[in-house]
């Protein structure tokens, strides 16, 4: 019966250690391909690996949860040697991953429970979750069925349903009110609604009917002439050249100015 037992472990063992080569080699690949074709990797490609893991993780656990394997929690494994010197046989054995057995690492490779606090986490969760009754259970469930239900209904909707419902989203809910609209076209375009008041500020000197008065009629300001080239005046511009044959000839413009000016008198006034 014992003898029968142990070839019974014996071959799940390997049964076992033939899948999680498998999956190694898998993972070898995947990683393989991630590393040095990502060029050319393609989505579906890597849905395909993510499948292929997927099923040998389901064939790894399926053969666990077989009646014929024998339950592995009973059996208890006790290191017999521990050293800190190199084992090469292990090193082999574990592909260069463990290339020491001693007292530093056996905790970790021969823990059976989680690490402390990871331990300590599952308590406090464990306690959280003991004090909600079933009835606020029940209620939390089905908001959480009922939230993922409307989103995989978003999800499988097609765009054009999803563009319909944002259009009358925004047809019911305005997102601007056409009175201001109104009111700030009228007083860009017609200057609606604007103070027809000056700003207050100093006037800048320079420009005409704005200078200082002279007594006893309008503003006249000097004028230059020049014998050969063009002519300029102070009234705001440049006055044209002259034409060949006419030298010092004043411009009608300023004739006209220098006639309106009362009670003075000017040297061009010949």
């Amino acid at each position: 019966m014992q003898q029968r037992e142990e070839k019974q472990l014996e071959a799940a063992v390997e049964s076992l250690i033939s899948r999680v080569a498998h999956v190694k080699n898998a993972l070898h690949s995947f990683i393989y391909k991630l590393e040095n074709e990502y060029e050319r990797l393609t989505w579906p490609s890597v849905l395909d690996n993510f499948a292929l893991l997927s099923g040998q993780l389901n064939t790894i656990n399926k053969l666990l949860k077989n009646e014929k394997t024998p339950s592995f929690r009973n059996q208890v494994i006790i290191p017999l040697l521990l050293s800190p010197d190199r084992d090469e046989d292990l090193a082999k054995l574990t592909e260069q991953r463990v290339p020491v057995f001693s007292h530093e690492i056996v905790p970790d490779y021969l823990r059976t429970k989680p690490d402390p606090e990871v331990e300590e986490q599952e308590k406090q969760l464990s306690v959280e979750a003991a004090r909600i009754g079933p009835e606020v259970a029940q209620k939390q469930i089905q908001t959480l069925n009922k939230l993922c239900s409307n989103l995989l209904e978003k999800l499988n909707n097609p765009r054009d349903d999803r563009d319909s419902e944002s259009a009358a989203i925004r047809q019911s809910k305005p997102s601007f009110n056409p009175a201001d609209t109104n009111a700030l076209v009228g007083a860009v375009a017609f200057g609606k609604g604007l103070s027809k008041c000056r700003p207050p500020g100093p006037v800048a000197p320079g420009h005409p009917g704005q200078g200082p008065m002279m007594s006893g009629g309008p503003t006249l300001q000097q004028v230059t002439i020049g014998g050969g080239s063009g002519q300029q005046a102070g009234m705001g511009g440049p006055v044209a050249p002259q034409q060949q044959g006419q030298p010092g000839k004043i411009p009608s413009s300023i004739k006209t100015n220098i006639k309106s000016a009362s009670g003075s008198m000017h040297p061009y006034n010949r």
